[in-house]
């Protein structure tokens, strides 16, 4: 991590623990927003005027998190305005890093070897990790934002006539309804994953493990009879969702031991990623290479490093 601006230790992806020996996520840190006129966000400062070329995203393929961002960059049609970079799948001693691994990106637009070297550069003091993703702004050479959620929204709505409204990923009449059950996936299927995975004691990882999969059972028939998980609609909602049961079967059911079931046993979730992956440009966000070796590079899980062949995905046909 990162102390007074200087990387002071290996990369080690538990984070934090709480009493139980449970995996607790670190907090964003960078918190501003882009506005059609610049005006401050809901968090931040302003000043960060929606301008075509003018940002950049930082993202790792394997991330879920990152993936949120790509995802809506898609739907919003803002390739042209926000450009992109993409750091190699290892998670190294310092981190993610720029190289030529396929599907990956030198950084030419900072010359950084290391993502941790843009946090430096934003904040020459700061103090904590250096995660994915970043959004970049080349104007005021800065961390626009570190948070994936406020990142979706700003590509959403942040970005006026720069962006398509074919897609709404925020529609005024379902925001309750997108943020009720935005909390109820976080913490029980998107972070929970991770807390299985990463947990240090039986008791933490059990009861994640079972939040899992009361998650995916509720979900699974929530779907019923439905094309997305509010309706005819597809909303942020879908696209947190979509991005955990993606890399499930590749990396969650083996290396994160949530192993009770596959996503493939579940015939609604399945047709769900189906219907993702059917939306214009989402399947190129997905790297199925990038996900394996990202997440079992993990020493501290898989300390031989060895990268599973299998499994076979019945979505994979469908990837861009």
């Amino acid at each position: 991590m990162l102390v007074n601006g200087k990387w002071s230790a290996d990369w080690q992806p538990v984070q934090a623990k709480d009493e139980k020996g449970g995996f607790v996520r670190q907090l964003s840190t960078f918190r501003n927003w882009v506005t059609p006129d610049g005006s401050p966000g809901p968090t931040g400062e302003g000043g960060f005027h929606a301008e075509p070329g003018r940002y950049h995203l930082y993202v790792a393929l394997i991330c879920p998190w990152a993936s949120r961002t790509l995802i809506a960059r898609k739907l919003k049609r803002l390739e042209d305005a926000i450009s992109v970079s993409v750091v190699e799948p290892y998670l190294g001693d310092q981190g993610w890093q720029f190289g030529d691994y396929p599907g990956s990106d030198r950084d030419e637009l900072n010359g950084a070897n290391y993502l941790h070297e843009i946090y430096s550069k934003a904040d020459p003091t700061i103090t904590g990790r250096a995660t994915v993703p970043v959004l970049w702004d080349k104007q005021r050479q800065t961390i626009v934002s570190n948070e994936s959620s406020d990142i979706v929204r700003m590509l959403n709505s942040g970005f006026g006539r720069l962006a398509d409204d074919t897609y709404d990923l925020y529609p005024e009449a379902l925001r309750p309804d997108v943020d009720a059950l935005n909390d109820r996936i976080y913490p029980r299927l998107n972070n929970g994953v991770y807390r299985t995975g990463f947990a240090t004691t039986q008791e933490a990882y059990e009861e994640a493990f079972r939040e899992v999969f009361a998650t995916l059972g509720e979900l699974e028939q929530m779907l019923e009879g439905r094309t997305f998980l509010l309706g005819k609609r597809v909303t942020e909602t879908d696209v947190r969702l979509f991005v955990t049961t993606a890399r499930f079967d590749a990396a969650y059911h083996g290396l994160f031991k949530c192993n009770l079931r596959r996503l493939a046993d579940y015939s609604n979730l399945s047709a769900h990623l189906e219907r993702m992956l059917a939306l214009p440009g989402v399947g190129g966000t997905v790297n199925i290479d990038h996900i394996k070796r990202g997440y079992y590079s993990m020493r501290s899980l898989n300390p031989n490093g060895i990268v599973p062949v299998g499994p076979d995905l019945p979505f994979a046909r469908l990837l861009g």
